[in-house]
């Protein structure tokens, strides 16, 4: 089962950090969207360097680090931009164990940083962006998709208490719209069994909430557009995903992925609108 990410993933209003500090996070999230990462990665360390006590540095290098591999291994191409109505296969991938322990000395960074209950709310944050992280990796490198869901419903509930508190962490409605629409489209059975265990199913839902991500986020909405897109492409709807990948291949010139998409979208006119 998947977060994400990604994902994920990634708040509007930052109180915790300086305006400085702020515009060095959105750097970092824009190298790593356009695939960057050794430029992301620096960019976060400076982050962490400038602030050592929040959380949010390392969880946004954990970020740049599961992109890195999602980019090695085709994760989006083969997960996403399939055919397959269920999104999932059995094919099996070999992680890079290096990239590995530094994504989890990032998740254990934010761990010890927030500690067991955070009440601060860029800590919550920080805290449901790193399950959703590891649900991420679970689910689409390791294939471990039980561990996944349970991964991506403690994220989704912190998401949840979070917004009903602070309902300017517009990123964190990532977590109820990845959950909803991405187990929305498993089969009738296996929705039920997911809702039995705690999981939410409703298609519905989850589009609304990755839309509101996509207008009002900030670091996870160029992800929230991407989800949308692989929606739009589900049901059908050429025109709204052309749309969205044609904007996402401006903005991020050096991502083949959404060149690619959009030139077999529109073969006549060449991978850029």
């Amino acid at each position: 089962m998947r977060f994400l990410i990604f994902a994920f993933l990634f708040a509007v209003a930052f109180a915790a950090l300086p305006a400085m500090a702020e515009t060095t996070l959105e750097r970092g999230y824009r190298q790593m969207y356009d695939l960057q990462f050794s430029q992301a990665h620096d960019t976060f360390h400076e982050v962490e360097r400038d602030h050592p006590q929040d959380p949010l540095g390392p969880a946004s290098d954990a970020a740049a680090y599961l992109f890195t591999e999602f980019d090695r291994l085709h994760i989006l191409q083969s997960e996403f931009f399939v055919h397959d109505q269920h999104f999932y296969t059995d094919r099996k991938l070999t992680p890079d164990p290096q990239l590995r322990r530094s994504f989890e000395a990032d998740l254990e960074a934010v761990r010890r940083l927030t500690g067991p209950a955070p009440s601060d709310p860029n800590a919550q944050f920080a805290v449901l962006l790193a399950r959703g992280l590891e649900s991420d990796y679970l689910a689409l490198i390791e294939k471990h998709y039980s561990a996944s869901f349970q991964e991506m419903k403690t994220g989704r509930a912190m998401a949840e208490r979070l917004l009903a508190a602070h309902p300017e962490y517009y990123d964190a409605w990532i977590a109820v719209g990845v959950e909803n629409y991405m187990l929305s489209v498993k089969p009738a059975p296996v929705r039920w069994l997911l809702r039995l265990a705690g999981g939410q199913t409703d298609g519905a839902l989850g589009i609304e909430k990755l839309r509101l991500t996509a207008a009002k986020g900030h670091y996870l909405a160029p992800f929230a557009r991407l989800l949308l897109a692989v929606a739009a492409l589900r049901t059908g709807n050429r025109g709204e995903a052309t749309d969205i990948l044609a904007g996402l291949c401006k903005e991020y010139p050096h991502n083949p992925l959404y060149a690619q998409e959009l030139a077999r979208l529109r073969p006549a006119e060449g991978a850029l609108p």
